[in-house]
């Protein structure tokens, strides 16, 4: 099991989406590389993010950066959707370095490189986000989510 940060706006529909992909075990709605201390209700800096164990025999690195670019507009500047703001930039954080490196691959690869605006960082700091927060569109379906519905169960 190796663990990747995912953030993709709004950790809710991001969350929703990402645990329904192949390979994923786990998944926990949080915040990301922020510069205040990490305690619940101090968020200054951080990304919405969601903690994302999955097998690397299964899905690749390379393979969830393919499924967050079908979920997020990676030219978009801390906005995704209607959510606005530093919180809901687009980026991968993890430990290790290798899946930086995978991730950084996936982008450069990419035709419209320069224009891409997703964060690809080291994890500097992490903090598990509310109850309330984990599995909020399982609880609360009608919630606002900046993903189109077809696409938070394409996996399914």
């Amino acid at each position: 099991m190796e663990v990747l940060y995912i953030a993709g706006g709004c950790l809710w529909g991001v969350e929703a989406f990402i645990k329904t992909l192949p390979g994923v075990i786990f998944t926990e709605a949080g915040r990301a590389n922020g510069t205040s201390p990490t305690r619940e209700g101090d968020y200054d800096g951080y990304a919405e993010c969601v903690k994302t164990a999955f097998d690397p025999a299964i899905v690749t690195c390379q393979e969830l950066m393919g499924y967050l670019f079908e979920i997020i507009d990676p030219y978009s500047l801390n906005k995704q959707g209607q959510d606005i703001g530093e919180k809901y930039r687009t980026g991968v954080y993890s430990e290790k370095p290798q899946h930086l490196e995978e991730a950084e691959a996936f982008l450069r690869e990419r035709s419209d490189y320069d224009l891409i605006v997703v964060e690809v960082r080291a994890l500097t700091n992490y903090v598990k986000s509310a109850e309330e927060h984990q599995d909020r569109l399982t609880r609360c379906p009608d919630d606002y989510c900046h993903i189109p519905e077809e696409l938070l169960s394409k996996y399914k």
